[in-house]
């Protein structure tokens, strides 16, 4: 996620921004506490495929999931 992130040359801020989410949102996903689950999953494959960068949102990913 951090990875995306910094590729597409924005802050956690403006990611947040972009995706209509909160900036705790992004650090908790970065930081590995949630994980982006439904649309904002979806789009953050959309957004990483144009980006032609590497990601894909995980198996589970569509549903609220948690770090062990």
């Amino acid at each position: 996620m951090r990875g995306l992130r910094r590729h597409l040359g924005l802050t956690q801020q403006e990611l947040a921004d972009e995706l209509g989410t909160r900036q705790q949102t992004i650090s908790e996903w970065e930081r590995g506490l949630y994980r982006p689950r439904g649309a904002s999953a979806r789009l953050l494959t959309l957004v990483a495929e144009r980006a032609d960068f590497a990601y894909e949102a995980a198996p589970g990913e569509g549903e609220e999931s948690h770090a062990p």
